[in-house]
């Protein structure tokens, strides 16, 4: 089975639940599922600062030509 969060309840769902768009996952467990915003905020921070992906630090850099 596969667990959901439900962005608009803050709750835990099973496979019937609220709309897909309203919902992130699937979780393994119910323990994951509960750590969605918790999870989503984390790889947000992480992707924000991967030098690979963030363009900000070439704009910033003047790597980019436009100084």
């Amino acid at each position: 089975m596969a667990f959901w969060f439900c962005i608009k309840h803050h709750t835990v769902e099973g496979d019937e639940g609220c709309r897909a768009k309203d919902r992130l996952g699937p979780y393994d467990t119910e323990a994951e599922a509960s750590r969605a915003l918790e999870t989503a905020a984390e790889r947000t921070e992480e992707w924000d600062n991967d030098p690979q992906w963030n363009d900000d630090v070439e704009a910033r850099d003047g790597a980019d030509g436009r100084d």
